[in-house]
C-alpha cells in the first residue's frame, strides 16, 4: 500500500502561511560529563580561593524533512495563476545522525580582601575549548563564502579560545557600616563557541544531508513541478569564518543600597555591557551582490537578473563572528521587609540594547527576527536588539491577614490564617521591522530568504509608526511607500523599467532594522489562601488563584510576513499590514486547590 505524502508548506504574499500537513523535526541527544573541585583558605585578612573545571560535551543530532517541500508566493495572484517565485525542499537520500563532540577547561583564582567597611574582590579565570568535532568525520563548511567545493572533516575552524583569560573585580563599602553600600564590578565573560552554535547549520549541510532551494521557477511548477528544479548546484552548503576572533563581553555595574528604615531599603544603580565579536548568524548569505549609489544599495535590473556571490550553490547558512551590542540600564529597587504582616517589593528598569544582529542558532532566533540580515555592510544592522524591551515594572506584595481572636472562637477560627498576594508587571513591547515583499524577491537577492525595506516617510503624524490599541491597524502604514527613484537619469540607470517611474523595486529602503515598537504588556495576577492548622507541623491549604486577573488582552508583534510586510513583492499594499492576531498572555484564568503541608 502506497501512502500519500504530506502537503507542501505555503507562503502567499499578504496571507497566513499554509504549514501544510507535516512540518520538520529534529531528535537531539544531549550527554554532558563534568567534573569540578575548589579549594579556598583564609589568612589574616585574605580569602583565597581557586578553582579547576573540566566538560565532556556530547550532542547527538538527526533532522528529518519531507521531500514535499515550501512553496513560495509573492502574491495571491502569482498565486492564483501559479507562478510560485521559491521552492525549498529536502531531496530523496542521505538523512544522517551527527554526533558532535567537544571538552572544555576552566580555572580561576580569586582573592577576597577583607576590611570592616570594605571587600574588596579580585580575580582571574582562564577558560577554553578545543575544535567542535564529529564522531565519524561527518563535518561540512566552506573555507570562503565563494569556494566551489566543501571542505570535508575537521578541523571546523581555527581555535579562538586558548588565550581567554578573564580578569574581574568587585568591591563593596560601607561609608557608614551598615546604613548604606556601595557595589560596583566589572568582568570579562568568554563566549565560547559551543555546539549549540553549530547543530542547525551542520545537520543541513550538503553532502551529509541533501537540502536544496531554487528562486528561479518556471510557471506552473507548482504542485509536483518542484523537485524537479532542484539541482547540484541548488544544494544547502555552510560556511564557517576560519579565523573567528575571540567573542568576549564586558560588563560593569554601579548601585547604591540604603536603608532608609528598618523595614525599608532602596536602591538604585547602573549596568553596562559591549559585546566584541559577537557571532552572527545568517540562514542565507549567497546573494547578489548591490552596488553603492547615491540613494543607497541597489540591485541590477531587471529584479532577479544577477548573479549569486557563489553560483556552485544554493542556500548558504553563515556563521561570522563579526557583531557588537551595547547595553545601558537604570535600574530602581524598593523593598520594605515584612512588618504588621505587610510585604512589599518594587523594582522598575529603564534599559536599551544595541547590536548588529542577535541571532546566532538560526537567524530568526526571536520572534520579531529578521532570518538574513546583510553582510555586506553591517552599518544597516544595527538597531535596538530583537529582545530590547525599553521599560519595566514589577511590583509584589504579600499580606498576612491579622486574625480577630476576640470574636467567639468559631469565627476567630475562620477569620485566622488568610493570605493574599499580588504580582503586577507592566513593560513597553519587544522591537520589529516593517517589511517589503517576503515571500517575493523585490531586490533580486536571488536567495532562499529575500526580502527588503520600505521607504519610511517623515509627514504629518509619522513621528510614531504605530497606532498603540488599535489591533486592527498597528502599524501606520501610511507612514510607508514603496522605494522610488530620485530622479529620472537615476531611474533610467539603475531601476527596474518594468515597475514604472518611479517605482524602484531593486532600490533598498530606508526604513531600519527594529523601528517600530510592539505592543507592551500590562499583567496582574493574584492568589487568596487559607490556611488551617491541623497540628503545629500539619496545615491544610486552601488556594485560589487568578492569572491576568484584569483579563487584559497582551498582544504580539504582528506575524511576519502576514503582518509586517507594508507592500508585496509587486508593490501592492498589504490588507493585512499591522494586524495583530495573537497575544503573549492567556485570557483570565482562575484555579482552585488544596494543598497538605506538613
Amino acid at each position: 500500500m502506497r501512502f500519500a505524502e504530506p502537503a507542501s508548506h505555503v507562503s502567499v504574499g499578504g496571507l497566513t502561511d499554509f504549514m501544510g500537513g507535516a512540518e520538520d523535526a529534529t531528535r537531539f541527544l544531549w550527554t554532558s560529563y563534568q567534573l569540578s573541585d575548589d579549594v579556598s583558605f583564609t589568612r589574616n585578612r585574605h580569602s583565597l580561593k581557586f578553582g579547576a573545571n573540566f566538560e565532556d560535551m556530547q550532542s547527538g543530532i538527526e533532522y528529518y524533512s519531507y521531500v514535499t517541500g515550501q512553496y513560495s508566493f509573492g502574491s495571491l495572484n502569482a498565486f492564483l495563476t501559479n507562478k510560485p517565485s521559491r521552492f525549498r525542499a529536502a531531496l530523496p537520500g542521505l538523512t544522517t545522525p551527527r554526533n558532535l563532540r567537544q571538552k572544555l577547561f576552566g580555572a580561576y583564582a580569586q582573592d577576597w580582601r577583607i576590611r570592616p567597611n570594605l571587600t574588596l574582590n579580585l580575580g582571574v579565570r582562564y577558560e577554553m575549548t578545543n575544535v567542535l568535532s564529529e564522531t565519524d568525520g561527518k563535518l561540512s563548511t566552506l573555507l570562503s563564502l565563494t569556494s566551489p567545493v566543501n571542505h570535508l572533516g575537521g578541523p571546523l575552524f581555527n581555535n579562538p579560545t586558548l588565550l581567554n583569560f578573564e580578569p574581574r573585580v568587585g568591591l563593596v563599602w560601607s561609608p557608614d557600616v551598615g546604613k548604606t553600600a556601595f557595589h560596583a564590578g566589572f568582568g570579562i565573560y568568554d563566549v565560547l563557541p559551543l555546539p549549540y552554535e553549530f547543530q542547525n547549520m551542520e545537520t543541513r549541510a550538503a553532502p551529509f544531508y541533501l537540502l536544496a532551494s531554487n528562486s528561479k521557477l518556471p510557471a506552473g511548477s507548482f504542485y509536483q513541478g518542484g523537485l524537479a528544479q532542484l539541482t547540484p548546484k541548488t544544494l544547502s552548503v555552510t560556511w564557517i569564518d576560519q579565523k573567528p576572533k575571540r567573542n568576549y563581553v564586558m560588563q560593569w555595574n554601579l548601585n547604591i543600597q540604603r536603608q532608609l528604615t528598618n523595614n525599608l531599603t532602596a536602591t538604585i544603580g547602573y549596568v553596562g555591557s559591549h559585546g566584541v565579536h559577537q557571532p552572527m548568524g545568517i540562514d542565507d548569505s549567497n546573494i547578489v551582490q548591490p552596488a553603492l549609489t547615491e540613494a543607497g544599495y541597489v540591485w541590477p535590473s531587471s529584479v532577479g537578473s544577477g548573479t549569486l556571490v557563489n553560483p556552485n550553490f544554493g542556500e548558504i547558512r553563515s556563521m561570522q563572528w563579526i557583531g557588537t551590542s551595547v547595553y545601558h540600564a537604570l535600574q530602581l529597587n524598593l523593598t520594605q521587609r515584612m512588618a504588621h504582616g505587610f510585604q512589599l517589593r518594587g523594582s522598575y528598569t529603564w534599559g536599551k540594547s544595541f547590536d548588529t544582529g542577535s541571532s546566532t542558532i538560526v537567524g530568526d532566533e526571536f520572534l520579531s527576527s529578521m532570518s538574513s540580515l546583510s553582510q555586506f555592510d553591517l552599518r544597516l544592522n544595527r538597531g535596538v536588539s530583537d529582545f530590547n524591551i525599553a521599560q519595566t515594572l514589577v511590583i509584589a506584595g504579600t499580606w498576612r491577614v491579622p486574625g480577630f481572636d476576640s470574636l467567639p472562637r468559631p469565627l476567630a477560627y475562620a477569620a485566622k490564617g488568610w493570605e493574599m498576594s499580588a504580582l503586577f508587571k507592566a513593560n513597553t513591547g519587544v522591537p520589529f521591522t516593517p517589511t517589503i515583499g517576503t515571500d517575493g524577491d523585490p531586490l533580486g537577492l536571488n536567495s532562499s530568504d529575500p526580502w527588503d525595506y520600505p521607504n519610511r516617510l517623515s509627514g504629518p503624524g509619522c513621528g510614531s509608526l504605530v497606532n498603540p490599541g488599535n489591533p486592527n491597524h498597528y502599524i501606520k502604514t501610511e507612514c510607508f511607500s514603496v522605494p522610488t527613484a530620485p530622479s529620472q537619469a537615476f531611474y533610467s540607470k539603475y531601476c527596474d523599467p518594468s515597475f514604472g517611474y518611479p517605482t524602484c523595486i531593486n532600490l533598498r529602503g530606508n526604513a531600519g532594522r527594529n523601528i517600530l515598537t510592539g505592543p507592551g504588556l500590562a499583567n496582574l495576577d493574584y492568589s487568596l489562601v487559607k490556611n488551617n492548622h491541623i497540628t503545629e507541623k500539619l496545615n491544610l491549604q486552601f488556594r485560589a488563584e487568578f492569572f491576568n486577573l484584569l483579563n487584559h488582552a497582551n498582544f504580539q508583534v504582528p506575524p511576519l510576513v502576514a503582518g509586517t510586510d507594508i507592500f508585496d513583492s509587486t508593490g501592492a499594499p498589504n490588507p493585512n499590514a499591522g494586524l495583530l492576531t495573537s497575544t503573549t498572555t492567556s485570557s483570565r484564568q482562575i484555579q482552585l486547590g488544596t494543598k497538605l503541608i506538613w
